[in-house]
């Protein structure tokens, strides 16, 4: 009889304490909040730690991001301060305050022991269909710029704030940030089979200027160089969407 081994250990983290490590598990989400405020993922009791302090996101493709949401002390990558989301890998050390982590999402192992019979496996097909959406992409003007004129800490705090505050608003108008492209951010919105409404577009153009606002105000909060400016682009038509099921 064939047999397969496999051991597949679910992404997590492995907070070091002086009682020992401890096992975060990143599953049954896409999302997890990280600071010292009650209403976070996992509350950490540093006082160095800000109440809202990071986000770790996982994306469609599985890949997961370190989001710092505007800290005051930082998040740090493999000794690194974090200014824009940067992509995990597996065995990333986290430092979050006086707090360290490690960031843990181990490959599939297999062992394969002998050929396995092809009707005992559960495959996975990939379905492509049509669909109607809608992609905005928002970058950060200047922002190599900003970043040789401006404090390491301040740009943190400004370019944190910028991207917590778009991923709010971007829910909040029907959708999610697609993904992650240095200082610019993806989001799509999905359209129904009878084609795009004026509701669906005022919320699109509603996010716009509520990002185009909050862009402005963090100017006014922070002492930057030259004013914080956005530049975006959205378009609208047919693309080709998979779809994962079982057969």
């Amino acid at each position: 009889m064939s047999a397969t081994v496999v051991t597949l250990q679910p992404p997590h983290l492995v907070l070091r304490t002086e009682a020992g490590d401890r096992y975060l598990p990143l599953v049954g989400n896409n999302c997890w909040t990280i600071g010292r405020s009650k209403d976070n993922t996992f509350v950490l009791t540093d006082k160095w730690i800000s109440r809202n302090h990071a986000m770790i996101q996982q994306m469609d493709t599985g890949d997961f991001y370190l989001i710092d949401l505007g800290s005051r002390n930082g998040s740090f990558v493999n000794g690194r301060r974090v200014s824009i989301p940067v992509t995990l890998k597996d065995a990333d050390d986290l430092i979050f305050g006086q707090t360290e982590l490690e960031f843990r999402c181990p490959d599939l192992e297999i062992n394969i022991e002998s050929a396995i019979d092809i009707d005992s496996q559960e495959f996975t097909a990939t379905l492509h269909v049509r669909r109607l959406i809608s992609v905005m992409v928002m970058d950060i003007r200047d922002f190599t710029v900003l970043t040789r004129k401006l404090d390491e800490r301040v740009l943190s705090e400004v370019i944190g704030s910028w991207f917590r505050q778009a991923g709010d608003i971007i829910r909040n108008n029907g959708s999610w940030v697609d993904k992650y492209i240095g200082d610019a951010i993806m989001a799509v919105w999905f359209h129904g089979a009878e084609g795009l409404n004026s509701t669906e577009m005022l919320r699109i153009f509603q996010a716009l200027r509520d990002l185009h606002e909050v862009t402005e105000e963090l100017s006014k909060t922070y002492p930057l160089p030259f004013p914080l400016r956005v530049g975006a682009g959205i378009n609208t038509g047919y693309a080709m969407v998979s779809n994962a099921g079982s057969t």
